[in-house]
């Protein structure tokens, strides 16, 4: 049954809202791509196991950047892939670095810019240097916001910087790769000089810019709640508490709440069936010692039937060669 809402909308709306145009034009090409395959099992069945995968999130995977960022519902697939793939990251209580979050990214996008995790990085980091340590909560929320409304993060920055030097910005903005703040934050102002930008005056901006804004914008509410509570800000600190609002997080409907982000029964689930099918790799069964029998500390070793694979430590080449470890430092 159709919603109220598509009923009311014309076909071609209804369509383009849902970019179906897009998925169509990528599941054709996928098809001529694979042609050969394809014909053992029937163009049906490829077009319902394509649209399946799209409605899944799991049509994103290895997928390149182009593609993965074509479409609002692409992204927060994309987002929830990243998610459920390296929660362990989390649950382990991991710290990395940039760049290391970047080579997971890498996993699942291999052409992920680099740009785009170091923009996350420095709403984390803020005044810290790019190679500090993050948790996963911290980077992936961060993230989540950076990659979800990247083209309008880039009109904010260069709304920030006009504020900054006094201009109106209130005009047509064209913001480039190298016009945001997100490369090189402005300097401190002189002594007695407020850091920042007014909070009122930032949010007429954003609330004009929401209006006119053809890519994915947060919810102006939300928006408006943030800068109320602030009379002056700085440009990061206005991401930093965007991406830890728990009301933009459900709005994306991405990513759980900071509370269950370690938690995925569903995937859980299905990684305990695919070990239990691994010879010598089934979950032990606490069995319950009989009356006079001590329980047994040690349990047995099992076998795996997995040969190890040895590949020599290979040596930053960009480092001097030194094992010792990063300082931590808590954001």
């Amino acid at each position: 049954m159709l919603s109220p809402e598509r009923l009311a909308q014309p076909d071609y709306e209804y369509l383009a809202q849902r970019h179906v145009l897009t998925y169509m034009e990528d599941a054709v090409y996928q098809l001529l791509e694979n042609r050969e395959d394809i014909s053992q099992y029937g163009i049906a069945r490829f077009f319902t196991e394509y649209f399946n995968s799209v409605c899944q999130g799991t049509h994103i995977l290895f997928r390149e950047f182009s593609f993965i960022q074509a479409t609002p519902h692409n992204r927060a697939s994309f987002l929830r892939a990243f998610w459920r793939c390296f929660r362990t990251v989390g649950k382990n209580g991991d710290l990395l670095t940039m760049r290391e979050y970047h080579c997971l990214l890498q996993l699942l996008c291999p052409d992920f810019p680099l740009e785009l995790t170091q923009k996350a990085a420095r709403i984390v980091l803020m005044d810290d240097a790019m190679d500090c340590l993050m948790s996963f909560s911290d980077f992936l929320f961060a993230f989540q916001i950076q990659f979800y409304y990247s083209e309008f993060l880039d009109s904010v920055a260069a709304i920030y910087q006009d504020l900054l030097l006094g201009k109106n910005p209130n005009t047509v903005i064209v913001p480039t790769s190298s016009s945001g703040l997100h490369r090189q934050r402005p300097a401190l102002g002189e002594a007695g000089v407020p850091e920042g930008v007014e909070a009122s005056l930032f949010y007429q901006c954003l609330e004009n810019l929401c209006d006119r804004h053809k890519y994915s914008c947060p919810p102006l509410a939300l928006v408006k709640e943030i800068l109320s509570g602030v009379q002056r800000l700085t440009f990061y600190g206005f991401l930093g508490t965007l991406s830890k609002h728990p009301g933009i997080n459900q709005a994306l409907g991405a990513l759980p709440d900071k509370g269950d982000l370690m938690q995925d029964p569903a995937m859980d689930e299905e990684l305990e069936r695919l070990l239990a099918q691994v010879p010598g790799l089934a979950p032990a069964v606490t069995a319950t010692p009989e009356p006079g029998c001590p329980p047994s500390r040690t349990p047995p070793r099992v076998g795996s039937p997995w040969r190890p694979l040895h590949h020599p430590r290979k040596v930053d080449t960009e480092s001097d060669g030194s094992t010792e470890e990063t300082d931590e430092s808590e954001t």
